[in-house]
């Protein structure tokens, strides 16, 4: 099953170029961030044609989250299944693929560090845990795939210098993320790439793409019954080049189900 993640910043701006990576690609699951469309307005007939079932969790003009699937797609959730208050910002949707659970995430940016946005964001990543906690189990095949606005490691982005004092580096998002991959979760990608200089999300200014100026702030966690048989990862950057680009290249995962 090749299972993969993309923030599509656009989707209404980025169709033409999703399809086409959606066919040469050929994920079995896809999950979208920043969708920024409303439910009535996402596009389920153009990617049924391609063999995908879908479903999308949007307001429109910000955020929306989307899974798009071809083994199947069962038991949609949109949102946080905690029981408590709705999330005002579409940023979740989770749903059975085939023998996997499945959630689609787009994790809060923070803007800056100790702002309310921020606050929002530590409080965002607690929430998710509970919500899996509340759907699956680490025992359980289970994939947690999106932009987490969060650089793991130092060697996650291309200076960390530049970085100092910003928002997706601080010592509380790593706790926060740690403290999700505690639950059961494994960082696909960096199980099978070592390697510093490997990005997900290039800035548009300043041709920081061009010099490799990036972050890698998409990720793909996997429960250990996954992690065990993830078999290849990749990070497509050519989806980044030519005509209008999403600022993030879609990462996809191989794993011998």
């Amino acid at each position: 099953m090749r299972i993969a993640t993309w923030n599509v910043n656009s989707l209404k701006v980025r169709m033409e170029r999703a399809l086409e990576w959606v066919s040469y690609a050929g994920p079995d699951v896809l999950c979208l961030q920043e969708t920024k469309l409303g439910d009535a307005a996402f596009p389920h007939m153009a990617f049924s044609a391609l063999g995908y079932d879908s479903v999308h969790h949007g307001s429109g003009q910000w955020n929306g989250v989307a899974i798009l699937s071809r083994v199947g797609l069962e038991s949609p959730v949109m949102g946080f299944a905690d029981g408590a208050d709705p999330d005002p910002d579409t940023r979740l949707i989770s749903a059975r693929c085939g023998a996997v659970h499945v959630s689609s995430v787009y994790v809060p940016n923070g803007r800056s560090v100790g702002s309310d946005h921020y606050v929002y964001k530590l409080s965002w990543l607690a929430r998710l845990e509970r919500h899996l906690d509340v759907l699956t189990s680490p025992e359980e095949q289970v994939a947690v795939c999106g932009d987490f606005n969060i650089a793991p490691e130092d060697k996650d982005v291309w200076g960390p210098a530049a970085f100092v004092g910003s928002t997706h580096v601080t010592p509380e998002e790593r706790a926060a993320l740690a403290h999700l991959e505690d639950w059961g979760l494994v960082d696909a990608f960096r199980s099978r790439w070592q390697d510093d200089r490997l990005y997900t999300y290039w800035d548009y200014r300043a041709g920081d793409f061009h010099e490799h100026r990036g972050m890698r702030i998409d990720l793909a966690l996997v429960s250990r019954p996954l992690a065990d048989k993830v078999t290849w990862s990749l990070v497509d950057r050519n989806a980044r080049k030519g005509k209008l680009p999403s600022d993030h290249a879609p990462l996809f995962v191989d794993i011998n189900i």
